[in-house]
């Protein structure tokens, strides 16, 4: 009973809370110790958040509890250069009115992400757990609105603040067990819930533009709901080396009615499909290499992946079946971590990532919304055995900056000109595990 009231709470910890996550607005990782290793984590379970990247892993963690929480910190700008939008057309002696200028998009800074897992053996060969984390999401919040300024703000509407907020909460039930000594199965069936709210978004929406202007901004926040499946398979080479392999399918989400007018699909936003492969080295009897290769395909959801110019060539407009959207494509990220056993009671824990950010140079004028480009994240991170044997564990993570200059980002009717985006971002976060071994 006691622990159904932790997972309850945190799952409403994560429902309210959100964040800029960092492969794209997927996290870099799940668990603390996991976090600490740039994510690693398909061919080396460390905690009972195991499931979340390979469900097959639990059968190797033991009984266990984990609760962790992410302290992050992103920080987002943007600007507008070389425009020269003119509501009143050349011929017109009144000035043009353009929008360049430069905002942050920090108006909120900080949040906490937390995580829950449950882990119990049935025999040697079985295992069954629970996982509850989130994605965080897209998050931007200007306070002087880009989509308010200069003369297309005059012009059409544009009212301050701007930005979006996009949180995903993921509740996984697992079960995995072992064919043999050496090979594991595991099947995750995953709830997923997400909420998402969008204001200052009133410049697009003239008629052509968004299919509902009625559901296009600031209408408080649209919910949805959605189940998919995770499967993943661990199996050891040799006595030092382990393998391990996981897909999770595309889910399938309910709509965001209140923003039909903004996302393609008349407010769809499913999620997407994503699988990667992992090995796990013992080099040493103290030192643990292991590498992660990660794909996530955001080119398969129209809401993410549709670009600008369905709707400046096409004329599909906001909201449409084949409306625009971010112009997001797949990306695959490499991920390296150590673990190194200082003492029986010490781990220290490094580790590396790197992607191709998801954002063509001409799909930045959206993006100002959902800068999601950061490529390279560095991590640190250590676990402290206590005297009872349960651990504490910390984590750190820096996504370096990215800036994406745009090349024919904003439209001739938009009066032209660059839309240019940037990110870096840090995370520290602090994990408990309790061993029932």
């Amino acid at each position: 009973m006691k622990m159904k009231k932790i997972a309850a709470l945190l799952a409403i910890a994560a429902a309210s809370g959100s964040a800029f996550a960092t492969n794209g607005y997927f996290s870099h990782g799940y668990g603390i110790k996991a976090k600490g290793m740039a994510g690693v984590g398909i061919a080396f379970p460390q905690d009972a958040l195991a499931a979340a990247t390979n469900p097959a892993g639990i059968t190797d963690i033991g009984d266990r509890v984990d609760v962790g929480i992410d302290y992050f910190m992103p920080r987002r700008d943007a600007s507008i250069a070389a425009n020269g939008f003119d509501p009143d057309g050349p011929s017109n002696p009144a000035p043009a009115m353009p929008f360049n200028g430069s905002w942050n998009g920090d108006g909120q800074k900080n949040f906490l992400v937390p995580e829950f897992g449950y882990n119990k053996k049935l025999g040697w060969d079985m295992a069954v757990g629970v996982a509850i984390y989130g994605n965080g999401g897209m998050n931007t919040h200007y306070d002087t609105s880009p989509f308010a300024a200069g003369g297309l703000g005059a012009a059409m509407g544009g009212q301050s603040p701007g930005g979006v907020n996009l949180e995903q909460l993921f509740v996984a039930p697992t079960f995995a067990m072992k064919i043999n000594k050496n090979h594991s199965l595991g099947v995750s069936i995953i709830y997923a819930y997400q909420r998402f709210g969008a204001t200052g978004l009133q410049a697009f929406g003239n008629a052509g533009v968004s299919s509902d202007a009625t559901a296009l901004t600031n209408n408080g926040y649209a919910h949805s709901n959605g189940w998919g499946v995770r499967v993943g398979w661990t199996g050891k080479a040799s006595d030092n080396v382990t393998l391990g392999a996981t897909y999770a399918s595309k889910m399938k989400m309910g709509k965001f009615d209140q923003y039909k007018g903004l996302f393609a699909e008349q407010g769809g936003f499913d999620i997407p499909e994503n699988y990667g492969i992992g090995i796990a080295v013992k080099a040493t009897p103290n030192l643990t290499i292991a590498a992660d290769i990660q794909q996530i395909n955001y080119s398969s959801i129209k809401s993410i992946a549709n670009p600008a110019s369905n709707l400046f060539t096409l004329g599909n407009p906001l909201g449409a079946s084949n409306g625009p959207g971010f112009g997001w494509r797949d990306m695959t990220v490499f991920k390296l971590g150590l673990s190194y056993d200082y003492s029986k009671d010490l781990t220290f824990r490094a580790g590396y990532s790197v992607n191709r950010q998801p954002i063509p140079s001409a799909e930045t004028l959206f993006n100002i919304l959902a800068p999601g480009v950061i490529e390279n994240h560095l991590t640190l991170g250590g676990t402290w055995t206590m005297a009872n044997k349960n651990e504490l564990t910390v984590g750190y993570m820096h996504g370096f900056s990215k800036t994406v200059n745009g090349s024919s980002s904003v439209p001739l009717n938009f009066g032209k000109g660059e839309a240019s985006i940037k990110m870096h971002q840090d995370s520290i976060g602090i994990g408990y595990g309790i061993k029932f071994d």
